[in-house]
């Protein structure tokens, strides 16, 4: 059979990560699509692709690709999943899935109609720690859930000078890291203890100063580079996150799950989990100490980029997904979801309430 054909849109992280990814797991990228045509040329070139488009809704028109890939800023989700779906196109797309839960919604609803494969970029639940909590809390490990807590702090805003302006500096480009990495973690906590009934947050921005890089005047950023939450979930329990890139120094991240019976730690030198992460437990009042993660968690080495076996994996469900005429996790229902736990955090950080999640 030949290779099933792909277009990647947006070539930040979709150059990095989305592109070898669908080339290793056995599809062609036919095309890819960028604003800048330098860029896309020079992105092309580097994977052997021949096609180029600046305009993304060319590349969604073509009758030779099956799939779309968007890794573009949050802003463009909607609009660009809405053509692909339009066109017949299966989609993966980057979190945060939509700028609010109205546009989610209306994504999702149409992917379903349409019988199309739709999956959204939450990859990380295949790495081994995060799999092998999940594991271990159907089992019972810690018995009865009660808490969760996470701490993660960066110095990726930190410098002597203030970090150029990008779209991640902009609201309504959808920017901010309670999107961009929260979203990550919340669809992590929703995998392991089921839908949230409320969140409380708290936004900040500790180090707004950005710079202009074609006038070179400073601004203020109007989003957020600390947050913190805490979200209870229907079935009981809570889970609290305190995140900032405007630490200093980098401490990485430590994730706790607490319940009567025992506790589970996972730690992390970034923000994203890594291929070969040790899950630290204690039960029944034992010491802590690392266990043995199973071998069918454990994932192939891609020495180009931390980010890109996980992302493989998710390209092998996604292929699974279009053979079986199916939407495999993390679908856009489950970026829908995601989605209206991040609106309600925004509505808490703004009025100071705890938010039910509609």
């Amino acid at each position: 059979m030949a290779k099933p054909r792909v277009g990647i849109i947006g070539l930040g992280f979709g150059a990095q990560v989305h592109l070898p990814a669908f080339q290793s797991e056995g599809w062609e990228v036919a095309a890819v699509s960028s604003r800048h045509a330098d860029k896309a040329r020079k992105a092309a070139d580097a994977a052997g692709v021949t096609d180029i488009h600046t305009d993304p809704l060319e590349l969604i028109a073509r009758k030779d690709i099956a799939a779309v890939a968007i890794s573009t800023p949050p802003r463009t989700h909607h609009p660009l999943t809405m053509a692909a779906l339009a066109a017949g196109k299966h989609v993966i797309c980057e979190k945060p899935f939509a700028m609010n839960a109205r546009e989610a919604a209306e994504m999702r609803d149409t992917a379903a109609a349409r019988g199309l494969t739709g999956m959204v970029a939450h990859e990380f639940r295949s790495t081994p720690q995060r799999a092998y909590i999940k594991q271990l809390l159907r089992e019972g490990y810690i018995g009865r859930f009660t808490m969760c807590t996470t701490e993660l702090f960066l110095d990726r805003y930190v410098s002597a000078q203030p970090r150029a302006s990008t779209w991640q500096a902009h609201e309504a480009e959808g920017g901010g890291i309670l999107g961009a990495l929260g979203s990550h973690y919340i669809d992590g906590l929703r995998d392991w203890f089921g839908e949230v009934a409320s969140v409380h947050c708290q936004l900040a921005a500790l180090r707004p100063d950005v710079r202009d890089e074609a006038s070179g005047k400073v601004e203020k950023a109007e989003t957020d580079d600390t947050f913190s939450f805490t979200l209870n979930f229907v079935a009981g329990g809570a889970a609290t996150m305190i995140a900032s890139f405007a630490a200093t120094p980098s401490r990485g991240t430590r994730i706790a799950v607490m319940g009567d019976a025992g506790t589970l730690l996972a730690e992390q030198q970034g923000p994203n989990p890594t291929d070969d992460g040790v899950v630290i437990a204690s039960r029944n009042g034992s010491p802590l100490a690392p266990l043995s993660t199973p071998s069918h968690y454990i994932l192939d080495k891609d020495p180009r980029d931390h980010r890109l076996m996980a992302f493989r994996m998710l390209v092998r469900d996604f292929t699974k997904g279009i053979q079986t005429g199916t939407s495999p996790h993390p679908t856009f229902v489950d970026g829908w979801r995601c989605q209206q736990v991040l609106d309600a955090a925004r509505e808490s950080s703004a009025s100071g309430r705890t938010v039910a999640v509609a």
